[in-house]
């Protein structure tokens, strides 16, 4: 090829490609003809075929312009640039001008270069070109190989999202003679953690405040990342108030500052708060909810035994499932309040320790049982519902928040009642006379046989001892049988006071009882009788002997009448024969 116009030289003859390793020797007694020497040439001309290069030589030398990169369809070169070239034995001279190699002389630099990085353990910069099978190619001026496994810290599953860019890397293998060449991307992130958490772990000490990264959340907690460490965020130390999630206060990604509650440098472990970083809320929460005052707040939760009511972020208070009503009926707070609602309460108690605080909204009323003793009088008959059975009576409500108890003993003046449930059932409208009112101990005392006369009150008013009574044998014990007298009225005959036939006392013989069928009626004197104790004694031998009794007088009647009539006779029989005797 011409040589250019604007820089005219001798032209050399011409060369022909047989003679070219001659005609490099023949220049050797004027330049080092080193095939592997790198030299510094001027650029001279520049054309979309070739770039003209002096070498400061005898001889000019050419560059294919193939081997440059192009810019608007030239070679990304200019006059005058300085640039690096070597000799190129492979090819043909052309027209006089030595044959050199840009692109040789630029790949010989840049594995001097790599092999300088790799024994430095340096880091260079290299671009993804392609996915490969088991990671990625990379050009850091050669071909090189990032696996997979040595891209991050994590497994990655797309790497598709790393075509076109550019990382730093470390080469972890290098083979001159093949061409290969291994990088690592992940070595170095590895260093920066060390590095980052070594840095981390020397500002870190209990009680101090640190700004981190949210890295990871759990349902018990979030993972903050500190700089090369990850300290734990507890789900209790988020929020002075109920948390059901951390989600509820942080995202991933999120930074945040963070105190430093505890750190275990040999286990390296950290526990964070977040809620810490502000004041506690029940420092000084007497002071802010007195007892007795009035506050509102919002239903959160609500539990078998009671609802919580947030009254401020960190302060909850408890309204007992016993403080919603003054009536007993309520099964459950969901009956009266529901998550959501806006409530107002009193104030009930205060416990800065335990961080609790009662509340009540019955108080928001009057307490019925402050004006039960001026609306009821002892005496009074009432009308209520069963609410309650329990084994020594019923409670019965005879208003809202008001109930009464009947006793066991006080249900009825005749049945012998083991349990309430023999009489009434739950729910079901009852009246009865109130007995006793004591309105400071919440008590009242109730009675439904009192709505009836007393059968024993009447059968004692109505009978003495001695009177004769018919009855039905009811049942039997060892020591003789009770009978019934009148409806729920029972007397006992012992057995030493029944009677068998012929009059005599029965023996008793092992547990023999006296011979009187249950269910039989006979007639039976009283022989004792204990209004208090409720106590009837009977006996059918009384009966036995006042017939007996009664025998023996009719027959000393009869026999004082015979006598009588004897004596009359005798008197009469003297008078006949005094008078015969005159005549």
């Amino acid at each position: 090829m011409p040589r250019p116009i604007e820089e005219p030289v001798e032209a050399p003859g011409i060369v022909d490609s047989s003679d070219y390793e001659a005609f490099l020797d023949d220049y050797s007694s004027h330049f080092v003809a080193d095939t592997r020497e790198i030299l510094h040439g001027h650029v001279l001309s520049v054309s979309d075929k070739e770039v003209i290069v002096d070498i400061g030589r005898k001889i000019e030398g050419l560059v294919p312009a193939t081997q440059f990169p192009l810019l608007e369809g030239k070679p990304a070169v200019k006059r005058g640039d300085v640039i690096e070239v070597m000799f190129d034995r492979t090819g043909e001279p052309v027209d006089g001008y030595i044959l050199l190699s840009y692109e040789r002389a630029h790949r010989l630099q840049i594995w001097d270069q790599i092999e300088k990085a790799a024994v430095e353990a340096a880091t260079i910069t290299g671009r993804v070109t392609a996915k490969i099978k088991g990671g990625l190619h990379v050009d850091i001026g050669i071909d090189a190989f990032l696996p997979s496994s040595q891209i991050e810290l994590r497994p990655i599953h797309n790497l598709d999202v790393y075509l076109g860019r550019e990382l730093p890397v470390r080469i972890l293998k290098l083979n001159r003679r093949r061409g290969n060449a291994v990088v690592s991307h992940r070595l170095l992130l590895e260093e920066e953690a060390s590095k980052r958490k070594a840095d981390a772990l020397a500002r870190i000490c209990e009680g101090a405040q640190i700004t981190g990264v949210v890295k990871n959340l759990t349902d018990y907690g979030a993972f903050v990342d500190l700089g090369g460490i990850d300290g734990l965020l507890h789900v209790s130390d988020l929020s002075y108030g109920n948390v059901s999630h951390p989600s509820n206060i942080v995202q991933v990604g999120e930074q945040i500052t963070v105190k430093v509650l505890k750190f275990d440098r040999d286990k390296e472990r950290i526990s964070l708060g977040l809620k810490q970083m502000r004041p506690d809320p029940w420092a000084d929460i007497e002071e802010r909810y007195p007892q007795q005052s009035r506050v509102i707040g919002r239903i959160v939760s609500i539990t078998d035994y009671g609802a919580f009511v947030e009254l401020e972020p960190g302060v909850e208070g408890l309204i007992h499932i016993s403080e919603m009503t003054w009536s007993r009926r309520m099964k459950h707070p969901a009956k009266v309040v529901k998550v959501g609602d806006q409530v107002e309460a009193v104030v009930l108690d205060v416990k800065p320790r335990e961080r609790r605080i009662s509340l009540g909204i019955k108080q928001l009323e009057a307490d019925p049982w402050t004006t039960v003793a001026e609306r009821y009088s002892i005496g009074s008959v009432v009308e209520g519902r069963v609410r309650k059975l329990a084994d020594f009576g019923a409670f019965v409500e005879i208003e809202e928040g008001v109930d009464g108890l009947v006793h066991i003993s006080d249900m009825s003046w005749t049945a012998h009642v083991k349990h309430p449930s023999e009489l009434v059932k739950k729910g079901q409208q009852v009246q009865a006379v109130i007995l006793s009112i004591d309105a400071h101990n919440r008590r009242l005392s109730l009675g439904m046989k009192q709505l009836q006369p007393d059968a024993w009150e009447t059968f004692f008013h109505a009978h003495r001892v001695g009177d004769v009574v018919r009855g039905r044998v009811s049942r039997a014990v060892a020591f003789g049988v009770f009978v019934e007298l009148a409806p729920g009225v029972e007397g006992l005959c012992h057995r030493s006071e029944a009677a068998v036939e012929g009059g005599r006392r029965p023996s008793k013989v092992g547990n023999e009882v006296p011979v009187l069928p249950i269910g039989q009626e006979y007639d039976f004197k009283i022989i004792k009788l204990n209004e208090g104790q409720k106590r009837i004694g009977l006996s059918r031998r009384a009966i036995s002997e006042d017939d007996e009794r009664s025998r023996l007088q009719d027959y000393r009647r009869q026999a004082a009448v015979a006598t009588s009539n004897v004596g009359d006779a005798m008197k009469q029989h003297r008078s006949d024969e005094n008078k015969n005797h005159h005549v």
